[in-house]
């Protein structure tokens, strides 16, 4: 019985100390800052503030670059893709040219061939891929590529006589400049037969 006893009262001398060490471990200690070590610790959450949002700033433009860059590298791929099928579709649309001149059979081909032309620059018009009609404009190096010269009085200098090759927008960019031909002024007889004459000096 004595032995009970002993064991009861160790066992409620051991709850009290579990049960002062429980509220001594849930009351908060309590520290004493002076003024000048707690605007210390402001000062040192505000550059940790400011780290922070800097860094979280970085890392969203570092997205923003990368996702822009993705959609570039997208678009120039695609933009190549579609100027590889652009000289397939030149050479289909130069054949049919001469599709009336030849015997029906071959018209009722062409005719077939022709529908599928026109599909074609359906799907490119879709994707924002368009023709860009050069003839009788202005020369602009940006939008085309001279093949060649022609003197001409029908046009004043500098305008577009030929076109050889369409060019193609996609969206405001140009995909492939047109390849044109472009007027230049008449040499005159005079100065023809100076140039002759400069050369045989």
């Amino acid at each position: 019985m004595m032995n009970e006893e002993e064991n009861e009262e160790e066992a409620f001398v051991i709850a009290e100390q579990e049960s002062s060490t429980l509220e001594s471990a849930q009351k908060p200690k309590q520290v004493t800052l002076t003024d000048t070590e707690l605007k210390a610790m402001q000062k040192e959450l505000m550059e940790y503030k400011d780290k922070y949002l800097r860094l979280l700033a970085d890392s969203e433009n570092a997205r923003k670059r990368m996702q822009k860059e993705r959609q570039e590298m997208t678009r120039y791929a695609v933009e190549n893709l579609i100027v590889d099928f652009l000289r397939p579709l030149d050479n289909l649309e130069n054949a049919l040219r001469f599709a009336q001149e030849m015997s029906d059979d071959v018209r009722n081909w062409a005719f077939g061939f022709q529908m599928i032309l026109a599909q074609f620059k359906d799907v490119l018009a879709n994707n924002g891929v368009i023709a860009v009609d050069s003839h009788g404009k202005p020369f602009d190096p940006h939008a085309h590529e001279a093949i060649e010269m022609i003197e001409t009085d029908a046009y004043p200098p500098g305008i577009i006589v030929e076109e050889s090759v369409k060019g193609y927008k996609m969206g405001d960019r140009m995909i492939r400049p047109a390849r044109v031909k472009v007027s230049k002024n008449v040499a005159d007889v005079s100065d023809t037969q100076e140039l002759i004459n400069n050369e045989n000096i």
